[in-house]
């Protein structure tokens, strides 16, 4: 055995169903014996029927850095075998051992268990012992050995005691409880007479099917005869007890951690290990094999479990109260923090991609009314990751950023104490906003609601982040009514926004308020000779010039066509001419670098008063206007209209 801080990885989906829990609680004695860290990466994939939903979640399978850890243990038979295949060349390419159980997987290890035996022997239970010759059957996914392998086994003995196979006798589902009240229903409306049996291919969809032929008034068995296939816990307690088989799953997933151990020991170790199921003959075929707890414990136990789930329900619906309060981030952390407490975890790791939040807002789509553009991560993460909460050590740290390709700063302590690390995808639908990483909790093995307050955490960051966003719309609204969108600078209501509280405040102070009135000369000229284009340029040009020479806190605004205003408190003349010198001075600077084929001018009047009560900015206004009216009649209107002529080719 390995004496160094090893740490594999453990990838599966569905770890509230018991398959993977029976497997899993394999992995963690062993892994508990050995001194052996473990970093699961989780999803819930297939449990919504909704297909963005899935590919939010099964994005948490994009984030192992396989090169970090020492071995890997797939449950490749709770996902797709495309998924399996991707992560198996990810692995492969890795250079580390891996171990697949129940899906045998090109360069790993494999563990396997006799399927096609004991689903023989239930098969022929029913037609030797029971007299049956109308049997259904209801079956996992046509992609998964598994599955494939125990419906082979049920058509090879009907094959061999000459019962037709009739198609509409076989219901293809996919592991789930809901696909046993899919088949019945399906078989209740066939034209085909009810089967006298109904062979399962795992428990759950056993279950779900007896439950529904009830419903419709069919027992079991006194009418129709069901077996399941794994011996789960539901199936032993159920009443009637369920014909099943026995699989060794918590033995499978303690080989797979002991197999990799070895591995790194340098052992010697087969590539495939195949172990045995045995099938148990119960009360729901009729026989009176029980195989439950004793009553007074099942009756303590279901009780614990009644009472641990009100507790957990409890829990979850003061965080989705207080989440959804939060109005501000720094909030909505503080509240996620204290519920990250009562999960009783020694650590906690809340990673969001760093674009988790964000829109882009294009320039060109604010003016034309199109809706913004969401730009967010589908597959993967982002190349960094923000960890607004990292609780270690019994308290909450400041934590920076680290490259998604590290998945966690702390991915390996060092400290020699046996680590169960849970990787969980936060997203909304196929939007990925990050993942959670919780540590040494029993809440995702025990809690049947820990799905649930995963998904809680995932909508209230969605929901905060459509708070954001819409602040960020708010922000560029607010700019539409108070920016020229030609320009950039100030329009009127942004100048007279921006204009009111100072000027209200030379009233009351009795300081001096400045307006200078900026015309500028020429524009239909330049629009005639060398189009529009070419005169909002000039435009854009001048309010370039009056925004570098306000260097002393005066606000400047485009009043409308090529007139501008500046505004500003604590003026006197030698300010006012000190401005107009900065505007002209950049002014020539602008035409003689340009190279534009007419030349920039513009007509000033400025205004200085100490405001009274009454008194507007627009009576500044209105002087500073005349005065500009009176210079420009000073100028020769012709010598622009010949300066534009001499620039014409």
């Amino acid at each position: 055995m390995p004496k160094q801080d090893i740490t594999f990885a453990v990838i599966a989906s569905g770890i509230d169903e018991e398959y993977q829990h029976s497997i899993l609680n394999g992995i963690h004695r062993y892994a508990a014996q050995h001194h052996v860290n473990l970093a699961h990466f989780i999803a819930y994939g297939g449990m919504l029927a909704n297909p963005k939903y899935d590919q939010g979640e099964y994005n948490i399978f994009e984030l192992p850095n396989f090169s970090l850890f020492d071995g890997v243990i797939l449950l490749s038979n709770t996902f797709s075998a495309d998924l399996a295949e991707e992560l198996s060349k990810r692995i492969v390419a890795a250079g580390i051992p891996a171990v697949s159980i129940d899906r045998d997987l090109k360069d790993m290890y494999y563990i396997g268990i006799r399927n096609a035996m004991a689903m023989e022997q239930i098969t022929r239970h029913f037609i030797e012992e029971h007299h049956v010759r109308k049997i259904n059957y209801i079956s996992g996914p046509d992609d998964n050995t598994e599955s494939v392998e125990r419906l082979n086994a049920f058509t090879k003995v009907l094959a061999e005691y000459e019962i037709p196979l009739e198609e509409e006798r076989i219901y293809h589902g996919s592991f789930r409880a809901k696909d046993g009240r899919r088949a019945i229903e399906a078989f209740l409306q066939s034209e085909l007479p009810m089967p006298q049996a109904i062979v399962c291919a795992n428990d759950a969809m056993a279950i779900s099917a007896m439950l529904t032929l009830e419903a419709h008034g069919i027992h079991c068995p006194e009418d129709i005869l069901v077996s399941g296939f794994d011996n789960i816990y539901n199936a032993k307690n159920f009443s009637p007890a369920l014909t099943t088989v026995e699989r060794p799953l918590m033995q499978s997933g303690a080989l797979a951690c002991e197999i990799l151990c070895r591995v790194m020991d340098g052992d010697a170790v087969e590539r495939v290990q195949a172990l045995n199921a045995v099938p148990i003959y119960s009360e729901s075929c009729g026989c009176n094999y029980f195989t439950g707890e004793d009553i007074s414990l099942f009756k303590k136990r279901n009780y614990q479990t009644i009472e641990n789930t009100n507790r957990d329900i409890s829990l979850l619906n003061q965080m989705s109260c207080s989440l959804v309060e939060c109005d501000q981030f720094e909030g909505y952390i503080s509240a996620l923090k204290a519920f990250v407490l009562k999960t009783k975890c020694e650590e906690f790791y809340l990673c969001l991609n760093d674009n988790w939040h964000t829109k882009q807002l294009r320039n060109d789509t604010l003016y034309t009314g199109e809706m913004p553009m969401d730009t967010y991560t589908v597959q993967g993460y982002s190349s960094r990751m923000l960890v607004p909460i990292a609780y270690y050590d019994g308290e909450f740290h400041a934590a920076e950023s680290f490259l998604s390709s590290e998945m966690l700063p702390r991915l390996r302590t060092g400290t020699g104490k046996p680590r169960k690390l849970y990787f969980v995808p936060l997203h909304f639908r196929e939007r990925c906003l990050g993942y959670f990483v919780i540590c040494n909790t029993e809440m995702p093995m025990s809690s049947s609601l820990f799905h649930t307050w995963s998904i809680t955490i995932s909508n209230s960051l969605e929901n905060f982040r459509k708070l954001l966003c819409l602040d960020e719309v708010v922000q560029e609204l607010d700019k539409l009514y108070a920016v020229d969108s030609l320009t950039g600078i100030f329009n009127r209501n942004g100048f007279h926004r921006g204009t009111k509280e100072i000027f209200r405040r030379c009233v009351e102070e009795q300081r001096s308020a400045m307006v200078m009135f900026v015309d500028m000369d020429g524009l239909k000229l330049i629009n005639d000779n060398y189009g529009h284009k070419s005169g909002d340029h000039a435009i854009r040009s001048i309010a370039t010039v009056l925004q570098e020479s306000c260097i002393k806190g005066e606000l400047s605004c485009r009043f409308g066509g090529d007139e501008f205003f500046i505004f500003a408190a604590d003026y006197d003349e030698d300010d006012v001419a000190a401005l107009r010198n900065r505007i002209q001075e950049h002014i020539d600077i602008c035409n003689r670098n340009a190279n534009n084929p007419y030349t920039l001018s513009v007509s000033v009047g400025a205004y200085i008063t100490v405001p009274v009560e009454g008194m507007t900015v627009f009576h500044l206004i209105t002087v500073a206007d005349n005065r500009m009216y009176e210079e420009k009649k000073k100028k020769n209107p012709s010598k622009y209209l010949k300066q534009i002529i001499d620039s014409m080719p």
